[in-house]
């Protein structure tokens, strides 16, 4: 610990580093990068932690960062995490931080995630004031949907290579206020399972429909069938999502095509809920198809699992969240969360805790055009992550 220091961090620690911020974020929000094209968005991201003092290793899993900063000798270890991807989206806005590089966005607000933890590196550097060692993880295509870089970092050796005793993460929340901390026990985000289906009729003159097998029709029809799944084979007490994302057939009004395909997102909290959607979509799909005289192919492709937090480590974020801004700045039980996160790798590994945090209460939705991240949330957010690292990695002593 540095005697220099006689409490944790407060918000108001990070205020001279406000500014700072702000330019970080608005410059990655500028220049994004799509899932395993981060290349200068992870130079940033090293030049910034060598400069103050940390151990950076470069290309972990693909362009992954890693900065390991060490104080005292306390043996005991803490990992934080960010994702640094943006999404293949047109930017709406006309600010003058918007995207330069057109039909790429920060549409998800992971450039806000990178400067908090950003700003948490600096303010962990100059005041050091924790024994033990810290990893601030800093990582690539989140929104890989599946093949992530969550899991290359692991494959490459993330937690061989850096040690920790728990790993912790966050995600900006619209909807709800800035600054307010978000939490949930166990499931907290669900698996995410993508379908794609073709089906395969006869093509035809549209005058002559009984000469063919028409799959546009099939494919109508398997809409509303699909929406059977979850309400009449799911337990009604569990949650799970069947949605047709994508529906492409046919290219003139007078021509019934050879084929039509779909495309669906699955969503589920349990193994056995999840196991059962892919059962009953398989076989509903197949037979549906099949009564209409037409044959389909289901390619069933297993994306993230159901995001698990540990207990002991979200009763403790929950913790530093309420020291930090206040109990009445604090939601838990919140969720389950409806979207997914490749997060949930790393839950499978160490224990830990994947929260959220209030991006404004009318701020636009994820993966919107219009979204932007809250830059009011930065130095809570810096303030949040030097804390928690602090308050972990603490010995004996509790300050206030």
């Amino acid at each position: 610990m540095n005697p220099h220091y006689t409490s944790y961090c407060q918000v108001t620690d990070l205020a001279d580093s406000q500014e700072f911020l702000t330019q970080i974020r608005r410059q990655l929000h500028q220049n994004p990068e799509l899932s395993f094209k981060e290349a200068a968005t992870a130079e940033l991201v090293a030049a910034s932690l060598n400069e103050w003092g940390y151990e950076v290793t470069r290309h972990i899993g693909g362009h992954g960062v890693v900065g390991r900063l060490k104080h005292g000798d306390a043996a005991r270890s803490v990992s934080l995490r960010a994702d640094m991807d943006a999404l293949p989206i047109l930017e709406e806005n006309r600010f003058a931080h918007a995207s330069r590089n057109a039909g790429v966005m920060h549409a998800c607000g992971h450039d806000g995630h990178t400067a908090m933890l950003l700003g948490a590196a600096r303010q962990l550097a100059r005041t050091r004031h924790f024994s033990g060692t810290v990893n601030l993880v800093f990582q690539p295509a989140e929104e890989a949907g599946r093949d992530s870089g969550a899991q290359h970092m692991i494959a490459d050796g993330l937690f061989q290579r850096f040690p920790c005793d728990a790993i912790f993460g966050l995600h900006n929340h619209p909807g709800y206020p800035v600054g307010t901390f978000m939490f949930g026990h166990g499931p907290f985000m669900s698996a995410c399972d993508t379908v794609q289906l073709t089906i395969h009729g006869q093509g035809g003159h549209a005058a002559r429909p009984h000469l063919a097998v028409d799959p546009i029709l099939i494919a109508g029809s398997l809409v509303m069938a699909l929406q059977s799944v979850v309400s009449r084979n799911i337990d009604p007490t569990q949650t799970a999502i069947v949605t047709v994302g994508t529906i492409h057939a046919g290219v003139a009004p007078n021509v019934i095509p050879e084929s039509a395909t779909l495309g669906l997102s699955v969503r589920s909290f349990s193994a056995e809920v999840r196991a059962r959607l892919q059962q009953r979509i398989t076989e509903l799909v197949s037979l549906h198809v099949q009564g209409y005289g037409g044959s389909v192919e289901i390619d069933y492709q297993p994306g993230y699992p159901v995001l698990v937090n540990s207990d002991a480590e979200t009763d403790f974020a929950l913790s530093v969240a309420q020291q930090l801004v206040g109990k009445e700045h604090t939601i838990a039980p919140f969720g389950p969360v409806t979207g997914s996160e490749d997060f949930a790798y790393y839950l499978q590994h160490r224990p830990g805790c994947f929260l959220r945090l209030g991006n404004g209460a009318d701020t636009a939705t994820l993966h919107s055009a219009k979204y932007d991240f809250n830059d009011a949330n930065l130095g809570i957010g810096a303030a949040f992550w030097t804390r928690l690292a602090e308050q972990f990695l603490a010995q004996g002593a509790t300050p206030a």
